[in-house]
């Protein structure tokens, strides 16, 4: 299976806060969150790795270009500046529409642990023939604009929300989805759509069987704050 990583973020709250390096080389417990990433997936079967860096990302475009002469799985850079996270996945999906593929983007954090067990559900729900997508979520709600996740109680995902009274999860920008989203991708793409959570409405508006795999806690490095809640959490 391959994986991709979407690292194509500028990290202006960190910059304005004083922090210098380019968000994807960010060390969290002694480790850049973008070679986090990757020794992660290398360790769970990846068969090829990709991964978007933006155009002013000179810094990171070097070291994964370091990186691609060690790296035990082949990885794959695309280097493009694009306006919306969306876009960042439609300039990766032309080498993801082979097979099913994980997605993340670069400042995601989460235990290792339940990780595997999600990569195993997911593979397994895929040999059944029972998703198109099995999407990470987590009840830790401590994001600035959630995306609010609603589910049955076979945990299949009825509705991506802006707003809920009475929230259980919340989405946590971790994507084990099948060539068939990259359709609808292309679709939100035409009429000008640019933000993840609307591709994920409209997955569910085109009849794609998602599921929600429930992580104890995902955090996101979006403030210089989040590195040393990162770092404790995973301490833990």
């Amino acid at each position: 299976m391959k994986y991709a990583v979407i690292a194509a973020g500028e990290g202006s709250r960190l910059i304005q806060e004083g922090i210098r390096t380019p968000k994807p080389l960010v060390e969290v417990d002694g480790e850049r969150l973008l070679d986090r990433l990757l020794r992660i997936f290398e360790a769970h079967g990846a068969s090829e790795v990709v991964v978007i860096c933006n155009e002013q990302m000179q810094e990171v475009r070097e070291h994964l270009t370091a990186v691609q002469q060690t790296c035990r799985v082949p990885l794959r850079l695309v280097v493009k500046s694009t306006p919306s996270s969306m876009h960042s996945l439609w300039e990766l999906s032309r080498w993801l529409d082979d097979g099913p593929f994980l997605l993340t983007t670069v400042d995601t954090i989460f235990q290792e642990t339940e990780f595997s067990r999600y990569v195993s559900d997911f593979q397994e729900a895929l040999k059944h023939d029972e998703v198109d997508g099995l999407m990470g979520v987590t009840d830790y709600i401590d994001d600035e604009k959630p995306l609010y996740v609603c589910t049955d109680e076979e945990m299949r995902i009825t509705a991506f929300l802006d707003q809920c009274d009475a929230p259980r999860y919340v989405s946590g920008g971790i994507y084990g989805l099948t060539p068939k989203s990259i359709d609808t991708l292309k679709a939100c793409l035409e009429r000008g759509e640019q933000r993840m959570r609307n591709f994920q409405r409209a997955m569910l508006r085109d009849g794609l069987r998602l599921k929600a795999w429930p992580f104890s806690k995902v955090l996101d490095i979006d403030h210089a704050s989040d590195i040393q809640k990162a770092e404790a959490f995973l301490k833990a």
